[in-house]
């Protein structure tokens, strides 16, 4: 184990020089831009694709949070996604549609809204300003985000 550890240092090391400067390029704001929301975020997610729990995880905020807040769901619509852009879930909808993640979810949760958006800035302004979806929206939200995988539960 010590050799392993000895052998892999130099690319931890690097890893942690990369991951360092990419952060600091979002803190001088050049090169890379965080963008702000005046709702508050929670980012459900991790480096591993598929299978590692995150989609039980925002299943589980939800039930948790459905009782205090209107919820809806923003995914970038999983691995079998055919379409492209924002769409928002309804019944009719199917995996090509909008993904196998979102799918699940509009399923098992009819009180909240489902979107999908392989951008999550462009698939959050869009929930937020849509008119349709504000009548089923109020002032106290909350988002939910599957990380980099991308599920985003919004808590309005």
């Amino acid at each position: 184990m010590n050799i392993l550890r000895f052998l892999l240092y130099p690319f931890g090391l690097i890893y942690g020089i990369l991951l360092m400067l990419r952060n600091k390029m979002y803190d001088w704001g050049g090169i890379f831009k965080a963008t702000s929301f005046d709702i508050p975020i929670i980012s459900v997610g991790n480096l591993s694709v598929g299978g590692t729990g995150k989609t039980p995880h925002v299943e589980y905020l939800i039930r948790l949070l459905s009782d205090e807040y209107k919820i809806a769901v923003l995914s970038r619509g999983g691995y079998k996604r055919k379409t492209k852009g924002f769409k928002i879930a309804d019944d009719n909808s199917t995996v090509a549609d909008i993904g196998d993640e979102a799918l699940q979810i509009n399923k098992k949760f009819k009180n909240i809204l489902v979107a999908v958006d392989e951008n999550r800035v462009n698939g959050i302004r869009k929930i937020k300003k849509n008119s349709i979806l504000t009548l089923r929206l109020s002032s106290s939200t909350m988002l939910i985000s599957i990380g980099l995988l991308s599920l985003v539960c919004l808590f309005f």
